[in-house]
């Protein structure tokens, strides 16, 4: 499921991963973790804090509108904690850009499936 962009042809297509809260919490520390580099490009540093605001969003979403989420972990035998973090291709570029990013994340965001 992927969000349409909205109005704008060249709006990129939003793509949810499905994240646990330790994967969430391992990429949020990887995100901030890099945005203290100050060798990172700038215009990949806007792209991470979006990642990062990302992260705040999908438990926001979860706490206003929580059936949605709830019948997709149903359906596919998912806990509890897992949320779709949707992103941009060029957030999940520049996450996937960080040398520091650890490798089982890596795979499950290059993925976009849960193992």
């Amino acid at each position: 499921m992927s969000a349409l962009p909205a109005g704008d042809a060249a709006s990129p297509t939003l793509v949810p991963h499905w994240l646990d809260a330790s994967a969430r919490a391992l990429l949020a520390a990887t995100v901030r973790a890099a945005l203290d580099d100050r060798s990172v490009h700038p215009v990949t540093t806007v792209h991470l804090c979006d990642v990062l605001t990302e992260l705040h969003v999908a438990a926001a979403r979860e706490a206003v509108w929580p059936a949605s989420t709830a019948r997709v972990r149903l359906a596919t035998g998912w806990d509890d904690d897992v949320l779709p973090v949707r992103l941009s291709p060029a957030e999940l570029s520049g996450v996937l850009a960080l040398p520091g990013l650890p490798e089982p994340l890596r795979q499950l965001l290059a993925t976009g499936r849960r193992t």
